[in-house]
């Protein structure tokens, strides 16, 4: 395991809050010199502790309206293949596999739930090998902000 001091992960916990800061906003904000700074986020990339930064699209104005987890039981012989399929389908965003009562559980970003019932039903259920799902409709999110610490 790498080290990294108490400055990487204040400049670590700023850039999660804010990627686009500036490194002259950044500099005041943490009091340290700017030079430093820029020398600090170069080295956390080349580090690869910082492995890219994004941003956080508004889906609601794009009439993405209705996100979801799908847990799915699979048969383990068909694991390849079940995965290839699922990375095909638009509306899927990550696959985890998992531990527990599921063996995969998928993130779906929808437009209603009409369009999630296709997905889960016409789509991911109609892929050999998928023994049986289960969708959790997600209600309400609250993003918690990060914060590390050496």
């Amino acid at each position: 395991m790498q080290k990294f001091d108490d400055l990487d992960m204040k400049i670590l916990s700023e850039l999660c809050k804010n990627a686009n800061i500036s490194v002259p906003r950044l500099s005041k904000l943490l009091s340290t010199n700017s030079s430093v700074l820029y020398s600090r986020i170069k080295r956390l990339y080349k580090r690869n502790l910082i492995q890219k930064s994004t941003i956080i699209v508004n889906e609601p104005l794009l009439g993405i309206n209705v996100k979801a987890v799908v847990g799915i039981n699979r048969d383990p012989k068909l694991k390849e293949e079940i995965h290839t399929a699922l990375l095909k389908i638009f509306q899927i965003i990550s696959i985890s596999e998992v531990t527990g009562r599921f063996d995969i559980l998928v993130t779906i970003s929808a437009t209603t739930l009409e369009e999630l019932h296709n997905v889960v039903i016409k789509q991911i259920g109609k892929i050999e090998g998928v023994q049986n799902t289960e969708t959790f409709v997600e209600m309400q999110r609250t993003e918690k902000e990060r914060i590390f610490t050496a």
